[in-house]
């Protein structure tokens, strides 16, 4: 009986060690989604990030055994899903009853091969790059909030709150693309991975070709003449890299065609520490610059 009330004490002095949590999120993109969701709870709930942020998309990580073991001792796993996290069903069987919190549940999802893809791939269909459009991205918001308050119910009115102001940057950054990128003269965009088919769509841009391959792959001189020549074909429109990977393709691309070489971020890797709330939007902002730089130049134009 002593001891019972003992322990009771405790959690009346120190409730927050009754609700202790920690939040594992895969990659980047959920992780600042999450840690926005949770802004203001840092004393008592913990998110922690999977997968490295120099990692980048997963569609082809390995599970490691640190993961495993820190996936062990979560309360949750926040996902993107749609055919991001491969590993999922590792993880189902190993821990059948770590709760997963989708945040692609429920939204509609674009096909890869609406564009032209100029090397074979082995891409998934269904495109899983749904942050890169805001408006997306609230709905994974809203998505993640509401697994966070069935996990922390005592919490709910300020994960709503937090994802209220979250919803409400994100609209404005919604808007802003839309006014910067509405009068373009050229929409027109070959990619060297398909990650911005979701912000492409939101804002009137043409990804007329994807140049599928793994980053850093070296191509083939014939791969290479089949570059040239599509390319050439379209228009030559701007060539668009990732500051992820070094992709010296683009570079011999462009001597060989006159397209311009520029680079979008997909906000899959970023600082580990002391990141900024806002830090998605910032990175969304300076895409759009750099889309009305690159498209502002007529083709032949190098940066």
């Amino acid at each position: 009986m002593k001891r019972f009330t003992a322990l009771l004490l405790v959690l009346v002095l120190f409730p927050c060690l009754a609700l202790s949590e920690t939040v594992v999120t895969s990659f980047y993109p959920v992780w600042i989604m999450t840690l926005n969701l949770t802004r203001g709870l840092e004393d008592h709930v913990t998110v922690r990030n999977l997968a490295a942020p120099s990692v980048g998309c997963l569609h082809d990580y390995q599970l490691q055994t640190s993961d495993m073991k820190v996936l062990s001792g979560a309360d949750a796993f926040v996902v993107n899903g749609a055919g991001m996290e491969a590993f999922l069903p590792e993880i189902a069987r190993a821990l059948p009853h770590l709760p997963v919190i989708e945040a692609s549940e429920g939204i509609d999802l674009l096909e890869n091969g609406d564009a032209v893809e100029i090397l074979e791939s082995e891409e998934e269909e269904v495109n899983s790059h749904l942050w890169l459009d805001p408006v997306r991205a609230v709905r994974m918001a809203e998505n993640i909030a509401a697994g966070l308050v069935r996990l922390m119910p005592e919490e709910e009115s300020v994960i709503s709150a937090n994802l209220q102001d979250y919803r409400s940057r994100l609209e404005t950054l919604d808007q802003q693309l839309r006014e910067g990128l509405e009068d373009l003269p050229r929409r027109d965009i070959v990619t060297f991975h398909e990650a911005f088919p979701y912000f492409a769509a939101a804002y009137g841009l043409h990804v007329v070709a994807v140049v599928s391959k793994e980053p850093g792959e070296v191509l083939t001189p014939a791969q290479m003449s089949v570059l040239v020549r599509e390319i050439i074909r379209l228009g030559n429109p701007p060539l668009f890299v990732e500051p992820q990977y070094t992709d010296l393709s683009a570079q011999t691309l462009s001597r060989e065609t006159g397209s311009s070489v520029w680079s979008l971020d997909p906000m899959v890797t970023g600082p580990e520490e002391n990141v900024p709330f806002d830090y998605y939007e910032t990175v969304m902002l300076q895409n759009m610059e750099t889309l009305i730089d690159a498209l502002s130049v007529s083709p032949g134009s190098a940066d």
